[in-house]
């Protein structure tokens, strides 16, 4: 199964990220041309024609070519052009490009790291029945929509959930914790059952640091962004960022480690117990272990523990955008709504383990005979959409470096808290 978060590759320069939807509106087209091509009118069924130009980042989409041989062989007189780019350049390519006027057709979009290209001058709206808004996720396809202006339809998805070693915790006695004061006695269970520590907790510090613990956030009750303004220096998050240094200060983490790629070796090894993770690892860990079978007699999963709002996590995964200067926007269409199909997402599905963004493509036997899917499955129906503002990236990179210093115990979590809204503030949130 892929691994989407693209830890370590998928950062967005400074300089790039303040670009944001301002500096690109515009470029390369005119506030006129943008307008007219930003109409949501149907997409009809007749077969598309010309030349598709379509780009994605390695990954999921390395597959595309086999899971659209029935949509060329129904659309015979079309072209489909594919431009793959490593991860640690998609963005930063496409937005030069995008700069330039010379960006795709169509282009392949992180829905928690999109928000800077949610722009009628950037993407054209989606058009009206092309797909239902209700199959998808509901938080997956509002991570799309600006001013209730879809911009986005979703491909594949994930979230985070728990994944824990079955067999230690069959040893311990103990079931998976439902609730936050539950989470730190569960993990010391596991160590006594022999694991080095409970929890094999993200150490990187950075972004996804500060998306966890955004995602801490709502479970205490937060919002992050409410009224067009910054809400993070609140009771929520530094209950947030106490909950997620309990791990450590407890000793059922260590601040140092594992790293992100050593993660699944401690969790097989038994140096580590458990993980908040996405979906991914579970294909990944019989290859860890080199032992066919390993994951379904040691594995187990479950929805995050619930905090005092409940156990909501984030949406992410894929979404496609139509260019707003796009040559064959028709295609372009015709292209997104064939892979918002339940059953082509379930091809998807059997090539790469990408799972659906589609509500009704889990109940595919190829899916539904995953039980450690089923709290992912889930997870997926309680999530929220990230601030779809150009500068969350950055907030929350920022809210990764005041989580480390709180679970190292160098900074107090209001502290933490109130560093971050003041840097988010300064920031503002890079929207007109």
């Amino acid at each position: 199964m892929s691994h989407p978060s693209r830890r370590g590759a998928l950062k967005l320069t400074a300089g790039l990220a303040l670009l944001g939807a301002s500096a690109l509106t515009g470029c390369g087209r005119g506030t006129e041309t943008a307008s007219a091509k930003t109409s949501a009118a149907p997409i009809g069924t007749a077969p598309a024609t010309g030349t598709l130009d379509v780009w994605a980042a390695q990954g999921d989409a390395d597959v595309l070519t086999q899971v659209i041989k029935p949509f060329k062989a129904a659309n015979p007189k079309l072209t489909v052009k594919f431009t793959l780019i490593p991860n640690a350049e998609y963005y930063t390519k496409l937005q030069s490009a995008i700069a330039a006027g010379k960006g795709p057709d169509i282009a392949q979009f992180f829905p928690e790291e999109q928000a800077q290209f949610l722009d009628p001058s950037i993407l054209r709206a989606v058009p009206d029945g092309l797909v239902d808004p209700d199959s998808f996720f509901k938080s997956l396809w509002e991570a799309g929509v600006v001013g209730g202006v879809p911009y986005t339809v979703p491909w594949y998805a994930y979230t985070y959930a728990l994944v824990y070693r079955s067999d230690l915790a069959r040893k311990a006695g103990v079931k998976a914790p439902t609730t936050w004061d539950q989470m730190v006695p569960f993990l010391k269970a596991l160590q006594g059952a022999g694991a080095g520590h409970g929890l094999g907790a993200d150490i990187g510090w950075d972004v996804f640091n500060g998306q966890d613990v955004a995602m801490y956030a709502w479970q205490a009750g937060g919002s992050l962004l409410s009224g067009g303004k910054w809400t993070l220096d609140t009771p929520a998050t530094v209950d947030a960022l106490k909950y997620n240094a309990s791990f450590f200060t407890s000793r059922a983490a260590d601040t140092s480690g594992p790293t992100f790629l050593d993660a699944q070796p401690y969790f097989v090894s038994g140096k580590t117990a458990s993980m908040i993770t996405g979906p991914w690892v579970i294909g990944q860990l019989d290859t860890a272990a080199k032992k066919k079978g390993w994951t379904a007699a040691h594995v187990a999963t479950a929805p995050l523990p619930a905090g005092p709002s409940g156990s909501v996590s984030f949406s992410a995964g894929g979404t496609w955008g139509v260019l707003a200067d796009a040559g064959n926007a028709d295609a372009a269409w015709k292209f997104v709504r064939y892979l918002a199909r339940p059953a082509t997402q379930i091809a998807q599905y059997q090539a790469y383990s990408s799972l659906p963004a589609v509500v009704s493509a889990w109940d595919d036997p190829a899916i539904k005979g995953q039980p450690l899917l089923d709290a992912f499955l889930t997870q997926l129906k309680n999530t929220r959409a990230f601030p779809q503002v150009p500068t969350w990236q950055q907030v929350a990179t920022r809210l990764g470096k005041e989580t480390e210093a709180v679970a190292k115990g160098t900074r107090s979590a209001a502290k933490a808290a109130a560093n971050v809204q003041a840097y988010a503030e300064s920031l503002g949130t890079g929207a007109k």
